[in-house]
């Protein structure tokens, strides 16, 4: 069972510059893969002429992420997706995507140059974005008859529950995430309404 943590409250972009290198960073509060690909597929599209677009992030708890990834998008291994990294981990934030975009100035970083500006350009976004906890939450898997998915949809919308994923055969089978303060009440509706249920652990 995941446990609060703190998020990005929102999307956010600060610049900074480094010998003349713009760094444009931007931060995103991210749940899955594809929020990465499609944030990451934005940032090319808004710079397209940019040189670099670099990035890490992480999903899951702070400490104990079930996701992590980094980029360096062609620039020297090691100097920009991993301090990007480095810079979310030491924040304690989870769900969190940073972005640096690079338009190059003219004069060469260096290695370490190149890893102070990544990480700086970071921090300058991360250490600006308000956080909001993101509530724990845990995950269930339902069974019942055609007739009870409007019911379920109905207490999922007034409860925060979320409708994952859902299959048809001869019953209807649907993986459900509700906050861990409505666990109880869930598994009363569950049984009310006579639905199979279980709790993944």
């Amino acid at each position: 069972m995941s446990k609060d943590y703190p998020i990005p409250a929102g999307y956010l972009e600060r610049e900074t510059e480094v010998k003349k290198s713009r760094f444009i960073a931007r931060v995103y509060p991210v749940s899955d893969r594809d929020d990465v690909r499609a944030y990451v597929e934005q940032a090319h599209r808004d710079y397209p002429d940019a040189r670099h677009v670099c990035w890490g992030y992480q999903i899951g708890r702070p400490g104990s992420a079930a996701e992590a990834a980094m980029n360096d998008d062609g620039e020297p291994s090691g100097t920009a997706g991993k301090p990007i990294l480095s810079v979310i981990q030491h924040k304690d934030m989870g769900d969190v995507l940073v972005i640096v975009i690079r338009y190059f100035g003219g004069i060469k970083l260096g290695a370490g140059g190149l890893v102070r500006a990544y990480a700086g350009a970071a921090e300058s976004v991360l250490s600006a974005v308000d956080r909001v906890v993101q509530q724990a939450r845990v995950q269930a898997t339902v069974q019942f008859g055609f007739a009870d998915e409007q019911p379920l949809r109905h207490w999922c919308e007034g409860h925060e529950g979320h409708i994952e994923d859902i299959t048809y055969s001869s019953q209807v089978t649907a993986s459900v995430s509700v906050p861990e303060t409505e666990q109880e009440a869930f598994g009363a509706f569950c049984e009310a309404h006579r639905m199979d249920y279980r709790f993944d652990t």
